[in-house]
């Protein structure tokens, strides 16, 4: 190859290194310039849609707070209705209830003495058997004009023939109620009894002292039955009160 042809392929490839060169750097710049521009164009709307972000965040903070007063609020009013209803369904109960114990106050009032009537029961079923366990049923009859209400434990004290023996009877352990009794109504309690004919260890009433609930006059009623086996210093009596009713 001779010398000008050498120059001149050399001069061809310096050549098209140089137009490579210039065409990677128009590329470089183009891509450059691209990449600047959608920068330019996505940093801004990066920015937008934080800041709609922050908008929308903030809205929705602004909406849940306005829900959340409203809800408070809604939450307050409903509560408020609930107290209104309830305070006027409390005051209408309550004055119901005021109007019924009113009502029950007048015509229910605690039954006293001097309005009761006490007997023992003496039919062919309530005498009780001559000999062994059995029970006797005392007979309290409301003789007032207006109701009352009784319940619990009468006091229940024997007297003997002679007058000088007192049994004062215990109690049993039953659980009790109250009733209320209309002019004319009744209501009974048992006492058991410990019959005996049995002429040692006996003791003979002669009257029994009923003292109606919570009060302190009693009724003095007589003892239409048979002797009791003698236990006033027993501790677990035979003969004994059960509750009204």
């Amino acid at each position: 190859m001779s010398s000008c042809a050498t120059a001149r392929t050399a001069r061809r490839r310096r050549t098209a290194r140089i137009a490579a060169a210039a065409l990677t750097a128009v590329a470089g710049l183009t891509l450059t310039a691209c990449n600047g521009s959608g920068a330019d164009e996505v940093k801004p709307a990066g920015q937008s849609d934080k800041g709609m972000a922050a908008a929308e965040s903030g809205g929705t903070g602004s909406s849940s707070g306005s829900q959340g007063s409203d809800a408070k609020a809604g939450s307050g009013a409903k509560s408020d209705a609930k107290t209104g209803d309830s305070g006027s369904a409390g005051k209408q109960s309550g004055g119901a209830p005021a109007a019924n114990s009113g009502k029950a106050g007048s015509g229910a009032q605690r039954c006293h003495t001097s309005g009761l009537k006490a007997a023992f029961a003496t039919g062919e079923d309530a005498v009780p058997d001559e000999d062994g366990a059995s029970t006797a049923s005392v007979v309290l009859t409301n003789k007032g004009s207006s109701s009352c209400v009784i319940g619990g434990f009468a006091g229940v004290d024997f007297t003997s023939e002679n007058g000088g023996e007192r049994w004062s009877l215990a109690r049993s352990s039953a659980k009790h109620g109250s009733i209320t009794l209309a002019p004319g109504d009744s209501t009974d309690f048992t006492i058991n009894v410990a019959m005996t004919k049995e002429d040692t260890g006996f003791y003979q009433p002669a009257r029994a002292e009923v003292t109606p609930p919570n009060e302190t006059k009693s009724i003095t009623i007589e003892w239409p039955f048979g002797t009791l086996v003698d236990q006033r210093g027993a501790t677990h009596p035979g003969t004994f009160v059960n509750p009204i009713g």
